[in-house]
């Protein structure tokens, strides 16, 4: 893997200290700590989920409640460490009760997601749930009817001046929720890790 240049660490260091001070909507006021994201800068693979919940909202990362777990499993049993990846939320504080993210909100972070896909680059840019999915969807125009009509197929879009294949995927929560959606989430990531070759590690 190459080495992580000063500039691109620089780069997501002024960006996260952005997204800690961020008060573009009203979240920043009920917040306990925002979200920027982590994982590699140099990462092929960017999982992107939709929101922060009170776990994430306490410690300031991402999916480390249990959807957090079993996407930490998942990867796993993929034979990916999470630390190879780069992973994200559509918006970077908790809304309040773990409500759905409202538009505006969604609005006011998108430069900020939309500059981690500049700074980070990967190929593949995984959207974990309707909300990103909405999102990053959208940047290729593609009418989005609904997670489960869109997941699992991979759609070339230019996010940031980057272009990136977006996979579609249900949240780790509906898993955990109905675990007959388990099989579909794991499906999803083996083909957004694998798909440019049999051996998901070399491809990451």
């Amino acid at each position: 893997m190459a080495a992580i240049s000063m500039g691109k660490r620089e780069e997501m260091d002024v960006l996260e200290r952005l997204i800690s001070s961020c008060r573009k909507c009203p979240l920043h006021m009920s917040r306990r700590r925002a979200v920027p994201g982590e994982g590699s800068l140099e990462a092929r693979v960017m999982l992107v989920g939709e929101a922060p919940g009170e776990r994430e909202d306490e410690e300031g990362r991402p999916f480390v409640g249990q959807a957090g777990r079993l996407l930490n499993e998942v990867l796993s049993g993929l034979g990916v460490s999470r630390g190879e990846v780069y992973i994200t939320n559509v918006v970077k504080c908790r809304p309040p009760n773990n409500r759905d993210p409202e538009d505006a909100e969604v609005e006011a972070c998108r430069p900020y997601l939309e500059k981690q896909i500049q700074i980070v680059a990967p190929r593949v840019v995984v959207a974990l749930g309707r909300h990103s999915a909405r999102l990053l969807l959208g940047y290729g125009g593609v009418r989005f009817r609904g997670i489960m009509q869109v997941r699992g197929r991979a759609y070339r879009v230019r996010i940031g001046g980057v272009d990136v294949d977006v996979v579609p995927t249900i949240h780790p929560a509906a898993a955990l929720y109905n675990p007959r959606n388990r099989p579909l989430l794991v499906e999803d990531l083996r083909r957004a890790l694998g798909r440019r070759g049999t051996d998901i590690t070399d491809f990451l």
